[in-house]
This record gives structure tokens, C-alpha cells and sequence, in this order.
């Protein structure tokens, strides 16, 4: 008899503190805005219906409103959608939504030191960032001659391929990285250096991690995949190499500093830590991680942008067409662009803001956190809570834009074929948490596409129909058939 009994005690055991844990986790749940139902312990984790919410968010808003919750296992994320709303969470209230969650696999690699940081030290970092951007040239003529130098390289290369076919990412990460690399440590590398391919490798494999399934998994219950194997390990094995390949460099920096003529970010972060080193705001692995977020940012999302629209301008040769024709009559074929021709660019400058609108996969992967207890738009939510302003909501919405899933650079155009800006466009985000990168994202793709169209035209291996806009953003990340141009050399 005792045998039979004790299963049947611990069944009641579990079924009691399920009852408890799910009876608790209810009244939890009430406190947030509405949202689809969880399941026990996994939230909306799994649900194909919801996430990700760039599929599902249209049908989500509807039925719960522009602001709802989504549960990453037990942890809520507010939702954020629409114009209106996002503009108020960033804008209005810059100060409540201005908090940085916990990013665990950033964390995992990071621990919170560098740029991306919850802690108030952010804000130092940030500031210091941005200067020190701007005394290295960002968004002046000293930066674009960089870019341009950059570009006649990545021109050679291309030439190189002789019309042949040709995998367009990883020249074009490479030749993006080596601008941020210029800044940050000094120098640029060789394409085919066998150093620099590796640290783009990992970077590759890192942001390839962050954005799937298994990578919102370990985001949502890190410190139970940290006791499992799985892909995480290697790639956070493969970031520390490229950290300690960071903290070699700060010492042969340190060996070489010369206080009256900083030669790059290194030398200014090194400089601001001596000036400040009786204060225990900012410290050495500061520098490091700020690099290695810097290294991350400053090549992943502009080469990506690149990279994509390439295949694009392939894919619509009226489109390619019409922007040689635009800079061949501006720019002409004997004269390297310059950022004072974009004002006169319009065609060019529309198709650059059209392609940042248009991935339906965004940098919504960085929420906000509150920073106090909010009343937002009907809403309670409290200090602490994970909060994604949803850009692909602005970016996608019919109020806003006319035929917005499709591709049209006459988005930016006015009824005079003039470049206009649209107040729905917010691809860097906005408020104090914006992009620090953007002047310089900006000029990249700017000179990027007009130096490259003033001596190729793209065309596809593929089927143009083939190429699915809905994807070609994460097509262009993937190995495969998205990835190969020909280029073929332009006569003038």
C-alpha cells in the first residue's frame, strides 16, 4: 500500500504547485497590457502565431491594440505599434522608456561593461563615443575621403571578378568593417588577411545566433542554457578570441600613446581613462567592450544594408538604371561623389531611404526597459519592463505610406520627383537611445552606392522573380543563391 501511495502524493505535490505557480503567475499577468495567452513556463516562445512579430504583429494590433505583451517564457515585453505611439514611447516619454534590459547573449560576452549597458555609465560611454566620432571626421569631408578610400579598394576587388559571378557579402563586410576599423584601431585590414576574415567570421556567426530560434531561447532562459550544450557555447568561445584580439591591440596602444596626437578611438579611450583614473565609473574592459560593440555595430547593419540592396538594384534594373543615369548627369564619370552631391541626388538619395525601410526584419532586436512605473496610453506598466517600440509597424503602415509592402523609391519623392522626408521614417530609431552610428551609416551608403553604380551595373544569377523582398534581407545573411552578382564594368 505505501508503494501506491507515495506516486500518488507526488502527483499531488505537482499538481498543487503547478496550480499555485500558474494561480500566481495569472494574477501577474493581469497587471500588463492584454496580449496572446502564454503557455505554462515557455510563454509565447513557441507560438508561430506570434512570434516573430514581424509576421504577426498587424494581426496582434488589431485584436489587442497598438500596445500589447508578449511572454518570453515568464518574462513580459511590452509591444509597442504604430506612429503615434512609438513617437510617444521614444520621444514624449524618452526619460520612462530610456532603460536598457538585459541583452544575455550580448551580457554573456560583455557583462556589462561598454556602450550597450543598463547601468548609468552608458550615458558617459555614449557621449564620449559620439565625440570622439566627431573629432575623427563623422559626418565631415575628413570621413568621406576614408569611405572613398575605402571604395576604390572595394572597386579593385569587384574588377577582379571580370563579369564573372561573384558572392557580394563578404567583400562588402569587409570593406564597411575596415571603416569602423580605421577609427577604432588606426589601421585597415587586408581583404584577404587571414586574421581580419576570421574576427568577420565570428562576428558573422555571432549575429546569425543572435537572431534565431535558439538565440531567442538562450535570451529568454539563460541561465538554464548555460548548463546545456548547444551553439551558444561556440559562439561565445569565438567572441572571447576576438575580445582578447581587442585587448592586445589596447596594449600595443598603450605602448606606443602619444598624449598629443591620439591616432585613433583607442588612444582617446586610453587618454580619458588616465585623465580619470580616480573615478570608478569607467575602467579598462570599458574600452574593450566598447570596441567590440563598436566592431559589431559600425559592420553588421550598414554591410547588411549594402549588401541587400545590391540585390535589389539587381533585381530592378529600371530601378539601377535610372540612378546611373541621376549620377551620371549630377556626378559625371570622371569625378569621385562627394556628400555635397546628395542634396541634388534625389532619385539616389529616395531608393538609400527606401532600402532602410523596407527589411521586414529590422533592428527591433534592442528593446527599451522602464526606468519608473509609466501610465502609457491606458496602460500600466512598471518600472523594470522590457519594452519594444516596434519600428516595422512605422515602417509598414498603410496610414503612412502608400503601397508599403512594395518597393518604390517615389516613398521619398514628391510630386516634383524632390527628395522628401517622412516623419514615419525611423530605421535608427529615435529619442536617447538612437543609433550613434548614424551620420556615419548615412554617408556610407550614400557614397557606397554612387561611387559603386558610377562603374558597374549588378546583375543576377538568379531568376529576378526568384527574389522575394519579404526575405532577401535574411536571404543576403544566408549562404546561397541571394549572394551572387556579376558585376559588369560600365562604359562611360
Amino acid at each position: 500500500m505505501q508503494v501506491e501511495l507515495i506516486p500518488g502524493t507526488v502527483v499531488l505535490l505537482i499538481v498543487f504547485l503547478f496550480t499555485l505557480w500558474a494561480f500566481r503567475f495569472h494574477q501577474r499577468r493581469v497587471r500588463f497590457p492584454p496580449g496572446p495567452r502564454p503557455w505554462p513556463f515557455l510563454g509565447n516562445l513557441l507560438q508561430r502565431d506570434v512570434l516573430p512579430l514581424f509576421n504577426s504583429y498587424t494581426k496582434l494590433s488589431k485584436r489587442y491594440g497598438p500596445v500589447f505583451t508578449v511572454w518570453l517564457a515568464t518574462k513580459p515585453m511590452i509591444v509597442i505599434c504604430g506612429i503615434e505611439s512609438v513617437k510617444d514611447a521614444l520621444i514624449t516619454h524618452s526619460e520612462e522608456f530610456g532603460g536598457r534590459p538585459p541583452v544575455p547573449i550580448l551580457d554573456s560576452i560583455s557583462k556589462g561593461f561598454g556602450l550597450i549597458s543598463k547601468h548609468e555609465k552608458w550615458k558617459m560611454v555614449r557621449r564620449f563615443t559620439i565625440s570622439t566620432f566627431r573629432n575623427f571626421g563623422m559626418g565631415k569631408k575628413s570621413m568621406s575621403e576614408r569611405i572613398l578610400e575605402e571604395a576604390h579598394c572595394l572597386l579593385e576587388q569587384i574588377a577582379s571578378f571580370e563579369d564573372q559571378p561573384f558572392d557580394i557579402v563578404p567583400l562588402i563586410k569587409a570593406t564597411v568593417s575596415n571603416v569602423i576599423c580605421s577609427v577604432i584601431f588606426g589601421n585597415r585590414f587586408s581583404y584577404d588577411d587571414k586574421e581580419f576574415t576570421r574576427l568577420l567570421d565570428t562576428l558573422e556567426a555571432f549575429m546569425t545566433f543572435f537572431t534565431s530560434i535558439p538565440g531567442m531561447v538562450y535570451s529568454s532562459l539563460p541561465n538554464i542554457m548555460n548548463l546545456l550544450p548547444g551553439p551558444h557555447r561556440k559562439v561565445f568561445s569565438d567572441c572571447k578570441t576576438v575580445c582578447n584580439f581587442i585587448r592586445n591591440e589596447v596594449d600595443t596602444h598603450k605602448k606606443t600613446l602619444d598624449p598629443d596626437n591620439p591616432r585613433d578611438f583607442i588612444d582617446c579611450f586610453l587618454l580619458k581613462l588616465e585623465k580619470e583614473q580616480n573615478s570608478s565609473l569607467i575602467c579598462m574592459e570599458d574600452l574593450v567592450m566598447s570596441v567590440f560593440q563598436l566592431f559589431i555595430a559600425g559592420t553588421e547593419t550598414t554591410s547588411s544594408s549594402i549588401s541587400c540592396a545590391l540585390v535589389v538594384l539587381a533585381r530592378f534594373s529600371d530601378v539601377q538604371a535610372k540612378m546611373q543615369q541621376e549620377i551620371d548627369d549630377i556626378v559625371g564619370a570622371n569625378r569621385v561623389p562627394s556628400m555635397e552631391d546628395r542634396m541634388k541626388l534625389h532619385y539616389t538619395n529616395a531608393f538609400i531611404h527606401e532600402i532602410l525601410r523596407i527589411p521586414h526584419f529590422t533592428n527591433d532586436n534592442f528593446p527599451r526597459m522602464t526606468t519608473r512605473d509609466v501610465n502609457f496610453r491606458g496602460h500600466f506598466i512598471p518600472q523594470g519592463t522590457t519594452v519594444l517600440p516596434l519600428l516595422i509597424s512605422i515602417h509598414f503602415d498603410p496610414v503612412c505610406w502608400e503601397d508599403p509592402e512594395n518597393f518604390h523609391p517615389t516613398h521619398f519623392l514628391d510630386k516634383k520627383g524632390e527628395f522628401q522626408k517622412k516623419d514615419s521614417f525611423l530605421p535608427f530609431s529615435a529619442g536617447k537611445r538612437a543609433c550613434p552610428g548614424e551620420a556615419l551609416a548615412d554617408m556610407e551608403l550614400f557614397l557606397y552606392f554612387t561611387f559603386l553604380l558610377q562603374h558597374f551595373t549588378f546583375e543576377l544569377t538568379i531568376d529576378p522573380e526568384e527574389v522575394d523582398l519579404e526575405t532577401v534581407y535574411l536571404g543576403c545573411r544566408e549562404k546561397g543563391k541571394y549572394r551572387y552578382l556579376r558585376a559588369i564594368k560600365r562604359k562611360i
